[in-house]
């Protein structure tokens, strides 16, 4: 696959994302934008508001900006940052705000058919590409981001669904890759260890913890790692994305016990 088309594969998987998270919000009680969330802090409104600010920088709207004075569940500069497009939507309809989105991404759609990215190390558009984010970096996160909002919207309202899926799958495989950073730097068992992650419906990862610390892939699963873990997909989903813990039993380890206790403990690599 040239660099074009996989930048155009995340496109079409984004787009995707963005007709299933709007259908979905269409298909919402006006109570049900009022349930908490995984997210701290974040009800459903909050979720799509974030989706909406973020979709319309990208799509070329305005620099927003807002006092969101001092609520516990923000911590740091990116916090900070997300809280903007929550605040500045408070008094904005649910139906509003689906439009917005609609409206936002459509525009942008149409603009990346009209002039396709080819370049995956060219800086990204406007703020991104201002905190070193490339055009790769952007396109491929974007479905993921879209696709965990969906679902932290379905876990609020009690509306499982869309695990088998472009955008599920390109999420899953994505969140596995981090599977050497998680054992490697947030773990930190001694060299030499290896470690098996498999999820459902996703490529198996298997990594060995070399003499620096770092958690590097192997080309082939050794047949018997130190630890293997199995898991579900959207268990998978709750614990890499830093949600929630999985259900008891929901991770079946294999080997030693103690450091797959701690692998599952520290499996969080999303803010």
């Amino acid at each position: 696959m040239s660099d074009a088309e996989r930048l155009a594969t995340y496109v079409e998987t984004w787009w995707q994302a963005i007709g299933d998270f709007t259908a979905l919000l269409d298909s919402l009680p006006e109570e049900a934008w009022a349930l908490p969330t995984d997210l701290a802090g974040w009800d459903v409104k909050a979720v799509a508001s974030h989706t909406a600010h973020l979709e319309s920088l990208l799509a070329g709207g305005p620099d927003e900006q807002a006092d969101i004075g001092e609520p516990p569940h923000v911590r740091g500069p990116m916090g900070q940052f997300t809280e903007i497009g929550v605040v500045t939507r408070r008094d904005r309809t649910p139906a509003s705000i689906v439009e917005e989105i609609r409206a936002v991404t459509t525009a942008r759609h149409e603009s990346l058919l009209a002039n396709p990215p080819t370049d995956p190390a060219a800086p990204a558009p406007g703020l991104f590409g201002l905190i070193g984010w490339n055009q790769q970096t952007l396109l491929r996160n974007r479905p993921l981001d879209v696709w965990m909002h969906e679902q932290d919207v379905r876990r609020a309202v009690g509306l499982p669904g869309g695990m088998d899926n472009a955008p599920a799958q390109h999420t899953a495989d994505y969140l596995s890759e981090a599977f050497g950073f998680v054992v490697g730097k947030k773990v930190g068992p001694p060299a030499g260890t290896t470690a098996v992650l498999a999820v459902e419906g996703s490529p198996v990862v298997a990594v060995e913890v070399d003499e620096s610390g770092r958690g590097r892939r192997l080309a082939e699963v050794p047949t018997e790692p130190t630890v293997r873990l199995s898991v579900d997909r959207a268990s998978f989903i709750v614990l890499a994305g830093g949600r929630r813990a999985a259900a008891p039993g929901a991770v079946t380890i294999e080997g030693d016990a103690e450091l797959g206790a701690a692998i599952v403990a520290k499996m969080g690599t999303t803010p």
